[in-house]
């Protein structure tokens, strides 16, 4: 006895989204209240960013001025920062990375 082939059975056809949806207003961002506080510097520090308690993000824009005034990035590597003799009481190092600047200033605040 023969049997009979069923039809392949047929796609379902996809569901079209409608073309106008409505989208929710995009909230204003809050800045985290942890990088607002205002910390006082460690006098190693003050030397560099003044002695005036500033908020993290403050002191970190402080330092790449400092920074960027007396030409202390690397010219073959410009995330690294060469240390002068006030950075290297801060960083403990000849040379640290960009990355490792928040971390270290970090120990330097209070």
């Amino acid at each position: 006895m023969a049997t009979a082939k069923k039809a392949p059975a047929k796609a379902a056809p996809a569901a079209k989204a409608p073309a106008t949806k409505a989208v929710a207003p995009a909230k204003k961002r809050t800045p985290n209240a942890a990088f607002m506080k205002a910390l006082t510097p460690s006098p190693a520090l003050a030397a560099v960013v003044g002695s005036a308690p500033l908020p993290r993000t403050e002191i970190i824009s402080k330092l790449w001025v400092y920074i960027k005034a007396h030409n202390l990035q690397d010219a073959a590597n410009k995330r690294n920062i060469n240390a002068d003799a006030k950075l290297k009481e801060l960083f403990g190092k000849p040379q640290v990375s960009m990355f490792e600047l928040a971390g270290l200033i970090g120990k330097h605040v209070k």
